[in-house]
């Protein structure tokens, strides 16, 4: 898919609410570009896994350093000419704001569900469990990508193949586009 730059994005960043299915969406979505996959979650610094593990919400202000770890990862990429599919919540168009920071070669890939179906998903799943008032908590959270932002939105009742392929295809990306450094994975 060629931006207003005439190239390729270097990368992608997919978010949604949790149980969207961001890590199986971004994963495939790799795997079919043949870009490598990040989880947005191993950039978390210490002090938030301790904070998340105690069962506390993280505020803004936690966030902050973990959201520009994943810029600076983006940027890193970038600037060496490869491609990364980053899954990351990105609830928060401020939270948007720094990972892309401006680029014009980094998408964002909105994965839209309803709560009812997200929820249905989440109830399915062995040995999860998301209390109700936290996916409700999220739903209240999301700000939906604004179109200034160039977002792809696919949405995510259709099985894992047919979403990464409606993403290919909004993306207009074609083999050529393909990372020619293969698919490495950190």
């Amino acid at each position: 898919m060629a931006d207003e730059t005439g190239k390729t994005p270097c990368a992608l960043v997919v978010m949604g609410v949790s149980g969207s299915g961001k890590s199986t969406i971004a994963d495939k979505l790799a795997e079919r570009l043949d870009w490598r996959y990040e989880d947005g979650d191993r950039f978390h610094p210490a002090s938030n896994v301790a904070k998340m593990s105690a069962g506390a919400p993280l505020t803004d202000e936690d966030r902050r350093p973990w959201l520009q770890a994943i810029s600076d990862e983006i940027d890193r990429v970038c600037r060496a000419g490869e491609h990364v599919v980053i899954a990351c919540s990105a609830l928060k168009r401020a939270y948007r704001d720094i990972l892309v920071h401006g680029r014009s070669d980094v998408r964002i890939v909105f994965l839209d569900g309803t709560q009812e179906l997200i929820a249905n998903r989440l109830a399915q799943r062995k040995g999860h469990f998301m209390p109700p008032g936290l996916l409700a908590s999220q739903f209240k959270t999301l700000e939906p990508p604004g179109p200034d932002e160039k977002p792809v939105t696919a949405s995510i009742d259709a099985s894992v193949d047919a979403v990464v392929e409606d993403i290919v295809s909004q993306l207009r990306l074609n083999p050529a586009d393909r990372s020619p450094h293969g698919r490495n994975r950190a």
